[in-house]
């Protein structure tokens, strides 16, 4: 089974397109996002927010975001 269709059947989730991250800003302080692929957010350290990213969009609102810890803040 190809990559593709394990993502058409529902057995993994979609890729965020690299060329995203390069023009992503978090919306709050406008800084740099860091792509947790085995999470599937994009993570703040300026606003010590992760934005989730559902079916391979991410979603960048404030009230979409988790805070994070203080341990996954100190691993970026």
């Amino acid at each position: 089974m190809s990559n593709d269709e394990a993502e058409t059947s529902g057995q993994s989730e979609p890729r965020l397109d690299p060329r995203l991250l390069e023009v992503l800003v978090c919306p709050l302080t406008k800084g740099l996002l860091v792509y947790n692929s085995q999470t599937q957010e994009l993570l703040s350290r300026k606003a010590a927010l992760a934005y989730p990213i559902r079916n391979g969009v991410p979603l960048m609102t404030a009230d979409a975001a988790r805070p994070l810890t203080d341990d996954e803040l100190a691993k970026l």
